[in-house]
């Protein structure tokens, strides 16, 4: 220990590194040398360091259960449940697979000279089979077509006039298909734009740029207008609604992506509120039906025949409390709030249920739920709920009344995650008409797509019907395949 400084200043020095977790192996055969009495006393002070750290750390990891899943730090989320179970289609279930191909363009027939594994000579058969494969031909191309205009002069009108190109837009030099295209690979399946400019570069070999593509599917969203006005009108139509929202960013600022949804429609609106005046802007008057949400107090003032509350929601709630609650009370109140939940879902799976002939026992979950929202517990998380449950006992178990209302809120939680996916990928837009164009055309594909129709075929004979009478078609309504 001799090396030119004292033995207390050294031994200071090497204390010093173990509190502050810089001891090295070196270090610490040196200081065991030093005696017993010494390092249990070194021992103790990292122990104590250590708590004191530890407390510090700890409080700004506890995050109440209410806090939404985005603003919870990562390092605090548990890891997803693995599955149980062999995963696939359960036994009994009806097998799907690709349909066989409506036409055949092509036959080849294929016969071996040899044995392929001996190289003997075949004796000839006429066993055989076929094999169908549909591949994308290597020049898959865009057409390019010339078009000559003629101008003509109108003696009545005075003035020269020329009949309309219906391949395209005015003065557009992108044909309607690929416009139909490239605005599905966008705001319906969520590539970026410049992910587009390369699919549409390699593979069907047309040079576009990145303005003459944004501003194409502007042009795109002005002409569909007419449509997002019938998707809204079918949406506050329908009798059972789905809403959900989520975060957006719009030129830097932090704004909302609303999601409002029907088994056929989906209506999307970008706006900066996320309270009553987004709202206001769909729900231009009563709503004559059920509205599906979450816990949402928004939610609340939006006047309806009546809502339904998602009780998934509500499930896992009492999972997070769970993690960090422990308590006897709360472990009570959480048992017997799980319990009636189960009870009124599982009634509502009968196969013989109807509510008239079950009302006796809806009745009676009715006076379980008002008797634990009103209950007093003593418990923090416990009483936060009962509030919970006493403002909304009458959106809770509304699917038990309406049959056609689902209990939990996952029809509106599918629609919105297509957006969500765009936001991932494009983060946001960076300008009101970009967000106006991005509401409107999600809207559209997502709605075509609910419908059964084909998205990009669609849209390309909407926009030929509209250059040819300058009037959009209806919005088409739902497929019904044959049979």
């Amino acid at each position: 220990m001799d090396d030119g400084i004292g033995k207390d200043a050294r031994i200071r020095m090497l204390v010093a590194a173990a509190l502050e977790g810089q001891l090295t192996e070196s270090q610490a055969q040196e200081l065991a040398r030093c005696g017993r009495p010494l390092l249990e006393v070194v021992l103790l002070a990292a122990a104590h360091r250590i708590a004191e750290l530890k407390a510090k750390i700890e409080p700004s990891s506890r995050i109440d259960p209410s806090t939404p899943s985005g603003q919870r730090p990562v390092y605090t989320k548990p890891p997803a449940p693995r599955r149980e179970g062999k995963p696939g289609a359960k036994p009994g279930h009806v097998g799907s697979r690709r349909p066989a191909p409506p036409r055949i363009d092509r036959r080849e027939e294929h016969r071996a000279e040899v044995c392929p594994d001996c190289g003997g000579e075949l004796q000839r058969c006429k066993r055989k089979r076929t094999r169908t494969v549909e591949d994308v031909l290597a020049d898959l191309r865009t057409e390019v077509t010339e078009h000559t205009v003629h101008r003509d002069y109108c003696p009545a009108c005075k003035k020269h006039v020329e009949p309309t190109v219906p391949d395209a837009l005015p003065n557009a030099t992108i044909g309607h298909n690929l416009a139909a295209l490239t605005g599905w690979l966008h705001y319906g399946v969520g590539v970026t734009s410049r992910q587009v400019l390369d699919l549409v570069g390699i593979h069907l070999h047309t040079r576009l740029s990145a303005g003459g593509l944004i501003s194409m599917w502007h042009r795109l969203g002005e002409v569909l207008g007419p449509w997002y006005q019938q998707i809204a009108e079918a949406a506050r139509a329908s009798a059972v609604l789905w809403a959900d929202e989520t975060g957006w960013r719009r030129n830097g600022l932090t704004c909302w992506l609303w999601c409002f949804a029907s088994k056929d429609v989906c209506y999307y609106l970008i706006d900066r509120s996320r309270g009553g005046p987004a709202l206001a802007k769909f729900f231009t008057e009563a709503f004559d039906g059920v509205l599906v949400h979450d816990f949402w107090a928004a939610y609340d003032a939006i006047e309806a025949q009546d809502h339904q509350c998602c009780l998934a929601h509500l499930l896992r709630e009492l999972e997070k409390v769970d993690l960090t609650n422990g308590s006897a009370a709360w472990k009570a109140f959480a048992k017997k709030l799980r319990r009636l939940l189960r009870d009124g879902i599982r009634l509502r799976k009968r196969v013989d249920f109807d509510p008239k002939r079950y009302g006796q026992l809806i009745r009676r979950i009715d006076r379980r739920l008002m008797e634990l929202a009103r209950g007093t517990y003593g418990e923090a998380d416990a009483d936060r709920l009962a509030k919970r449950l006493l403002r909304h006992c009458d959106s809770l178990f509304t699917f038990l009344d309406h049959p056609e209302v689902p209990y939990e809120n996952n029809h509106a939680e599918r629609m919105i995650r297509p957006a969500v996916i765009i936001r991932k990928n494009s983060q946001s837009n960076r300008s009101d008409k970009g967000a106006m164009t991005q509401a409107l055309l999600m809207s559209v594909y997502r709605t075509l797509k609910l419908r059964g129709q084909d998205p990009v075929q669609t849209v390309a004979a909407a926009l030929r019907t509209y250059t040819a009478t300058g009037h959009l078609p209806p919005l088409p309504v739902q497929f019904v395949a044959d049979g």
